[in-house]
């Protein structure tokens, strides 16, 4: 299981962009990759999800849909999610994770160990 460290969380406006990273501590290409969010005192919630492959397919909740988009550069082990046009309510922490079967993402997140520190995203009005 690679390590993963997430960064790029801010302070924005409403409307306002912010690209998250996700770098791995080692190969990534083998892996399928997902951001999620955690509101206080709720469930960790699925964003997107991206499967193994730079270009590969992707997927994403209703709520973010349109706005996000996740990509990812395998030579650079790393995994992205653009945030477009932000909201109020986009405003919790992000975390990041990986596995090498797209359905643990997608579906067995709430299993997946581990989890890193997340970073921080604050939209304000």
């Amino acid at each position: 299981q690679v390590q993963l460290e997430e960064s790029g969380g801010g302070s924005v406006q409403t409307g306002g962009s912010l690209t998250l990273s996700c770098v791995a501590s080692g190969d990534i290409f083998t892996y399928a990759a997902g951001w999620f969010r955690q509101f206080p005192g709720k469930e960790r919630e699925f964003v997107a999800s991206i499967s193994r492959y730079t270009g590969g397919s992707t997927l994403y909740a209703d709520s973010v849909k349109g706005r996000f988009t996740v990509s990812r550069i395998n030579s650079r082990n790393t995994v992205y999610l653009q945030m477009n046009n932000l909201k109020p309510e986009d405003t919790t922490v992000y975390y990041c994770n990986a596995d090498p079967k797209l359905h643990n993402i997608v579906e067995g997140f709430r299993n997946l160990p581990p989890w890193g520190r997340g970073t921080q995203v604050t939209v304000s009005p």
